[in-house]
């Protein structure tokens, strides 16, 4: 499948060198119908013209997880973003960004979740701070995402394959999720005697209630998209291949009434509001437990490991 759906196919053209590059870009491109960013090797991002949508990319190495790269780069773009006052300018115009969406360059894999041999490691070590740190750098871009980047802007994560753990901890943060019919999405952690601790509970409290939350968080199952959406966790499923396709129909659709939506979004988060002290709370509890694993549990979460090393293994996570 082609991940670049969205850029195919058009005019790049790059921008003269001479042009200062701030926020964390490492360079910039012109489009036919927008412009594209290089944040790291592993997140690029890109501005439509026509749905005023701005689409972030991640592909992640060595692993389709949450390395301390890709979070530093996460960052970066968020940064740009919350700089941007809600605007991009590219061919000498200024537009507006009504939209902000997240989704995967890897094949088959939106993100397996957290760097589980960095757990590993920082376990075995005892490392405390070193889990406290990586716990909070997540949480710092979920929340902003969370938070719409304290933007008028609605935040969509596009689910394209695996969608695991920390990954669909991410998918949660956006106010609205779009699935390819054939993804899938799951917690491991409950396998190797963990929780999810990077939001997925505040998250999922607020979408489908306690019960719901706690059932997902506990059970160790892997559900089809269909039935994410059936629960209320995932707002529209699309044919294989027509997950942009999707995105776009979903924008073009509430064309007439994203001003309205926008706001009744900020203000279901202010209603159902979740603090950052709660999941900062959350990842010490996280961390805590997560230096409670005993040898057989370090086994099982390296068995994981294994699976995160190879793409074509990541449906045998279970």
């Amino acid at each position: 499948m082609d991940m670049h759906v969205a850029t195919a196919g058009l005019e790049v053209r790059q921008l003269p060198p001479q042009q200062p590059l701030d926020n964390g870009i490492l360079s910039q491109r012109l489009l036919d119908n927008g412009i594209e960013f290089d944040f790291s090797p592993q997140l690029q991002a890109h501005f439509d013209r026509d749905t005023r949508a701005i689409w972030s990319r991640w592909t992640p190495e060595p692993r389709p997880c949450f390395n301390a790269a890709l979070l530093s780069a996460i960052r970066s773009y968020y940064d740009f973003l919350s700089g941007s006052e809600g605007r991009v300018s590219c061919y000498g115009e200024d537009h507006d960004i009504d939209y902000v969406v997240l989704a995967s360059g890897m094949p088959g894999v939106f993100n397996l979740g957290g760097d589980l041999d960095h757990f590993k490691q920082a376990i075995e070590t005892r490392d405390r701070e070193g889990l406290l740190r990586y716990g909070r750098a997540c949480v710092d871009v979920l929340y902003r995402n969370y938070v719409g980047h304290d933007l008028p802007v609605t935040t969509v994560s596009l689910v394209q394959g695996e969608c695991l753990g920390g990954g669909f901890e991410a998918a949660l943060s956006s106010d609205v999720i779009v699935a390819e019919k054939s993804s899938r999405f799951g917690f491991p952690e409950i396998l190797f005697n963990l929780f999810p601790g990077m939001g997925a509970y505040s998250f999922l409290d607020r979408k489908i209630g306690q019960r719901g939350a706690e059932e997902l968080l506990t059970s160790g199952k892997l559900y089809s998209a269909e039935q994410m959406q059936a629960m209320g966790v995932v707002d529209a499923v699309v044919e294989d291949g027509q997950g942009e396709a999707g995105v776009n129909a979903l924008i073009k659709k509430r064309a007439r009434s994203r001003n309205g939506l926008a706001a009744l979004a900020a203000v279901r988060r202010r209603v159902h509001r979740i603090e950052l002290s709660e999941v900062l709370d959350i990842v010490e509890i996280w961390v805590d437990s997560a230096l409670r694993l005993n040898p057989r549990d370090l086994k099982l979460m390296q068995r994981l490991v294994s699976r995160q090393n190879g793409l074509g293994d990541s449906q045998q996570v279970h």
